[in-house]
């Protein structure tokens, strides 16, 4: 069976890094490089004259649109386009925030060229690519589609306000004050749930939270 050809965009402001991006996407025979622009108000420009990409590489720091504004104009405007983050950052936050505004996945731009190219098929095959965040168990759920209503019926009501508090851009102390409960108690809801559904992150229960519409975007 003849493999299915992946069009992508690359969006990066650093030329190099994004020139040699599609110079090594171009080799693999399953991808196609629709475009390749410097940041989201090319982006903008660019999609309406081009074939639609069903991916696109997004970086998070860039000038005049940014990566967090280009992706939630995505989303509004080209949903089908599926958007995976290309980040130097491993923290929490500015994660949590492209997931918020629509992307599927993020990978780190120092990962090697088989795990882009295999995160770039499961993002357009399945919609969701995440790494080390969240467990093998949930991230297939996630991609199957199979979550239901089941995991909101074992939750507390204050496990379920502290799930909704997490997809804000509160700490973890701070969530603690606005549940009026010690950072000690936050601390507990977090490692139970964690524990209880195989969750490794903040990331990882801010999606447990929108795959069972325990908030919303």
């Amino acid at each position: 069976m003849e493999n299915k050809i992946i069009p992508i965009a690359i969006v990066d402001d650093h030329t190099l890094f994004r020139q040699g991006i599609a110079s090594l996407l171009s080799e693999n025979e399953e991808i196609t490089i629709v475009f390749d622009v410097a940041n989201g108000s090319q982006l903008k420009e660019k999609i309406a004259k081009q074939a639609l990409p069903e991916v696109v590489l997004m970086d998070i720091t860039m000038p005049l649109v940014n990566g967090f504004e280009a992706t939630l104009w995505l989303k509004q405007n080209y949903p089908s386009v599926k958007v995976l983050a290309l980040s130097t950052f491993e923290e929490d936050e500015p994660i949590i925030k492209m997931l918020k505004n629509g992307a599927g996945g993020y990978i780190l731009k120092e990962s090697n060229a088989s795990d882009l190219f295999y995160a770039i098929k499961t993002i357009a095959e399945h919609g969701f690519f995440l790494n080390r965040l969240v467990s093998g168990k949930l991230l297939r759920s996630i991609q199957d589609n199979t979550l239901t209503t089941g995991p909101v019926n074992e939750l507390t009501a204050n496990e379920i306000r502290f799930l909704e508090l997490c997809c804000s851009e509160l700490t973890y102390k701070e969530i603690a004050e606005k549940m009026c409960l010690s950072p000690h108690t936050i601390d507990n809801y977090r490692d139970a749930l964690f524990n209880r559904f195989e969750i490794k992150s903040r990331t990882g229960l801010v999606l447990f939270a929108l795959k069972n519409n325990i908030a919303k975007f």
